[in-house]
């Protein structure tokens, strides 16, 4: 029997047609296809699962650094899975798995790495980006990648607003009731916002996060944009520490997991 070997996936999807990443068995309920034995309903962890057997033949683990929503993006997702096929070479690997995915699922780079590294223990910082269409009118070319809004936004107090969540802070009022973590204190490396044309996209780098507060983050900024909150309400919704203060929740198809870095 081979040893196992550890390689680390970095994977960009478009979320639209999927449940988020997380794997998750038919529910009762389910309306879809009937999934097969042993595996669940599409998920873009199940796609990629059930792409990498049938290329090694043999069950395995896909450990993914971020739990994307139903509806979200990737452009630089992380895992990691192990497997005995080590007669594969990487390049062949990668080809291989590829070829079995989807359209919109795509292997950007695969590597073989230590057993040591873990694609959510070894995570320091995550950067997710979102994006909105800025114009009077929709674009029907972007419809599921963007958040369309047509009300004019100050970007100006809206910089100021997104000033006040760097650092670390209790997000609490930016996470969505029933996360199940038990601290809500992060900290948030850098939140920008920058624009060109019609595309507005706000970039919020932190160390982790809670459940929807990137998309809370965003729908708060936006109020302040449009002249519904001033930027000095955002650390009223920090002091606050509930989710009931804090501004709405932005759609998920505006948002992208940009990149994770990790320890090496």
């Amino acid at each position: 029997m081979n040893q196992p070997q550890r390689y680390k996936l970095t994977i960009a999807y478009r979320g639209t047609n999927y449940h988020g990443w997380q794997q998750q068995a038919a529910a009762p309920n389910w309306k879809g296809d009937q999934p097969q034995a042993g595996q669940g309903i599409p998920t873009v962890q199940e796609m990629l699962k059930r792409a990498i057997v049938d290329v090694v033949k043999h069950p395995i683990i896909v450990c993914g650094s971020s739990r994307t929503d139903a509806g979200v993006h990737a452009k630089g997702q992380v895992a990691h899975f192990d497997t005995t096929a080590v007669q594969i070479p990487p390049l062949g690997l990668w080809r291989a798995i590829n070829a079995r995915l989807p359209a919109d699922i795509v292997v950007r780079s695969l590597e073989p790495v230590d057993a040591e590294f873990n694609a959510i223990g070894s995570t320091i910082s995550k950067r997710y980006q979102y994006l909105i269409w800025h114009g009077p009118q929709r674009n029907v070319f972007m419809d599921g990648l963007a958040w369309h809004r047509s009300a004019p936004m100050n970007l100006t107090a809206m910089k100021q607003a997104a000033a006040v969540l760097v650092g670390q802070h209790d997000f609490a009022s930016f996470a969505k009731t029933g996360h199940g973590r038990e601290s809500t204190v992060r900290t948030v490396l850098g939140c920008d916002i920058s624009q060109r044309g019609a595309h507005v996209v706000i970039g919020i780098e932190a160390t982790g996060f809670l459940w929807n507060m990137v998309r809370i983050i965003v729908g708060t900024l936006v109020e302040v944009g449009i002249g519904r909150y001033g930027p000095e309400r955002v650390e009223q919704m920090l002091q606050a520490r509930d989710r009931q203060a804090g501004g709405p929740t932005a759609p998920p198809q505006g948002l992208y997991l940009q990149w994770i870095r990790h320890q090496h």
